[in-house]
């Protein structure tokens, strides 16, 4: 940390250096591309083992036109929807580095309009259906991998094969709490070993009926569709839905690799490897040769090979599972930050790598949710049907804010927008509806966890806003009156007192926080050191510079002083504010002893009282911030000064309108 030279004695404002500033990630492009392999594309990557049992299922025909118009669909919904919208446009939608729909929020959330107003409601939702998306997605993975089994030993019961699934979870989640360092290191060649051997496998396939390759012709794809009546159109629309599944990871996952290995990886392994496989389940079907168990990828894997492919397979699902889990548990840290979800105990499980990190809650959620669905549907097949409403409707609001990001950050022109934003969400838009055929055969449960998570954050960032408004109405007097008071005090209370502000402080003329307010009617004494400190959690995610503010607005020998410090986080990273006073009590920037167990903290508990008024909605909604306030962890001990320090709690009364 750098010291100033010296301190100015009056409103003197010193701006501090960054600690802990984002980097971009260290290695080379393809070191680096390995590792995104293993943690980006496991999902999108293990969607053949289902996807096309979904679009050629019992009953369906499966005559060569029909073939090679499914096999159109699915090549050209992931050139156009993966290779296209998200690895060669989205992933340029950058905020510090960082991608994902809260790196979307942060880049909109200072716009006015209606439109960025509407997006950033969306985008809350769209997080809500990315957690509904975590649930489904390690349940249809790993059960879709050891169904292979069936094709393997016919003889082996359904029941012993859920509760494999169940073990397999219920190991997957229980590690969690251990940390993904050491098994990360070898996720990379594992996924890679099994997209070689997906288009090993399509390849071998291709190469017996080569007339496959006809399906690269757009045409037979939309003449599949478009032939079909209307509902079956919308059935096989959301069939294709599935092997796009996983693509909005390239996104999320922007800030752990950057956009050059995540391209690369893309475009030189796992692009080729689906297609080739696709292809190869296509021409596979054109041979006319028997779907074993209705499990068409297994079908068409050689015998002897069936259980080291199982086992690859559940390899490449738990990796998969694993990847979505980290980024469940990111996803809250980040809302958490941003002050739209409340403060859950999240643990970090890797001293060197921040962005290790482990939600109990998150995960055991995740589990038994998991759990459920497993038992509940029985089958990979029966769960795909209520698989891929939540992920279109992420896409399709993610192709919404794209709009706005393309017009304001890139530049583009309405006319280059419309030509190019309007096809692809209107494509987004089309597997959004024909998703919307599954809602009642199982649709609804990813829909439902994703709108009970918007309802969370937004009643959680009302109340907030709600509590932040009774404080600012609460304090009438202003820091020069509080100053004057300190000044002309005839007796101190000997201590350094931190009050936790809810603003920054930039001048006398600001009202003085509710607390000191409070402080001095109830005893009329105030602290020798008066430090007010509020923290900023900016839009960003990360804070490279002006991490801190200190503003002496009075300091003297004789009666100490009162200051400021304005402390600022971005969403990614920790908010340790009991390192950062030590550190400025360290090198005397602020009157705090360096001794942390001498510090007294003062934290306002708020006593909420309901609404007045006989509206129904605002009562639960008042209700249910409630219950989100009493299992959120207080502010101090999320800001690390629940242990080391002395806390006094004062009750603040709050009335929510």
């Amino acid at each position: 940390m750098n010291v100033p030279a010296g301190l100015k004695s009056h409103a003197a404002r010193i701006s501090g250096p960054v600690s802990g500033a984002w980097r971009r990630p260290r290695g080379s492009t393809p070191r680096l591309a390995l590792a995104a392999i293993g943690v980006v594309y496991g999902d999108i990557g293990t969607s053949p083992l289902y996807a096309m049992d979904q679009l050629f299922h019992d009953g369906v025909s499966r005559a060569a036109d029909h073939v090679l118009g499914g096999v159109s669909l699915v090549i050209w919904a992931i050139t156009l929807i993966v290779s296209i919208k998200y690895a060669a446009l989205v992933l340029r939608a950058q905020n510090e580095g960082e991608g994902g729909v809260f790196a979307l929020y942060g880049l909109l959330h200072d716009r006015s309009n209606k439109m960025a107003r509407l997006v950033l409601w969306s985008l809350m939702l769209g997080a809500g259906l990315l957690l509904g998306d975590g649930m489904i997605t390690p349940a249809i993975s790993v059960l879709s991998a050891v169904e292979g089994l069936h094709v393997a030993s016919p003889r082996l019961g359904h029941f012993a094969i859920l509760l494999l699934t169940v073990v397999l979870l219920g190991g997957l989640f229980s590690i969690q709490k251990r940390g993904a360092s050491g098994v990360g290191k070898i996720f990379g060649p594992i996924v890679l070993v099994w997209f070689v051997i997906i288009a090993v496998l399509g390849l071998r396939q291709v190469a017996g009926h080569p007339e496959i390759l006809a399906a690269f012709n757009p045409v037979h794809g939309l003449r599949f569709l478009f032939e079909a009546d209307g509902l079956e159109r919308f059935e096989i629309l959301g069939a294709v839905m599935l092997v796009i599944t996983g693509g909005e990871a390239m996104y999320a996952d922007l800030g752990h690799f950057g956009a050059a290995p995540i391209r690369l990886g893309w475009f030189a392994v796992v692009f080729p490897a689906l297609l080739l496989n696709y292809l190869g389940q296509g021409s596979y079907l054109l041979s006319g040769a028997p779907v074993r168990q209705g499990l068409l990828f297994y079908s068409m894997t050689p015998q002897a090979a069936l259980y080291p492919m199982v086992a690859l397979a559940t390899a490449a699902t738990v990796i998969a599972s694993q990847s979505l889990i980290s980024g469940a548990f990111s996803l809250i840290s980040q809302a958490i930050r941003l002050g739209l979800f409340p403060r859950i105990a999240v643990t970090h499980t890797h001293a060197g790598h921040a962005g290790q990190i482990y939600a109990p809650f998150v995960n055991w959620a995740l589990f038994f949710g998991c759990v459920a669905l497993v038992l509940g549907f029985g089958s990979a097949s029966a769960l795909a049907e209520a698989y891929g409403l939540a992920v279109s409707g992420v896409m399709v609001i993610t192709s919404l804010a794209m709009f706005l990001i393309a017009r304001r950050y890139w530049g583009w022109s309405r006319r280059v927008i419309a030509l190019v934003w309007v096809p692809l969400t209107a494509i987004s838009g089309g597997f959004f509806v024909a998703s919307t055929l599954k809602f009642f055969d199982g649709g609804f449960i990813p829909m439902l966890v994703g709108v009970a998570t918007f309802v969370v954050m937004a009643t959680w960032r009302w109340g907030r806003k709600a509590i932040f408004a009774a404080y600012e109405a609460r304090s009438t007097m202003t820091l020069a009156e509080l100053i004057e008071k300190h000044r002309a005090s005839l007796a101190y209370i000997e201590r350094s007192a931190v009050v936790m502000s809810p603003k920054s402080l930039k001048s006398s003329e600001d009202r003085a926080p509710a607390l000191a307010q409070m402080m001095w009617d109830r005893s009329g004494v105030l602290p020798r050191h008066l430090i007010f400190v509020e923290v900023t959690h900016v839009k960003a995610p990360y804070v490279e510079d002006n991490r801190y503010k200190v503003t002496n607005f009075h300091r003297s020998p004789e009666c100490g002083g009162i200051m400021s410090v304005e402390l600022r986080f971005g969403f990614m990273e920790e908010p340790d504010v009991e390192k950062w006073l030590e550190g400025l009590a360290r090198h005397k920037q602020i009157d705090l002893p360096p001794q942390r167990r001498r510090w007294i903290v003062h934290v306002a508990h708020e006593n909420l009282l309901p609404p007045r008024g006989p509206s129904l909605w605002r009562l639960l909604r008042f209700r249910l911030f409630q219950f989100l306030r009493l299992v959120s962890q207080p502010a101090s001990y999320y800001y690390g000064l629940g242990n080391n320090v002395q806390l006094s709690a004062e009750i603040f009364p709050v009335r929510l309108r």
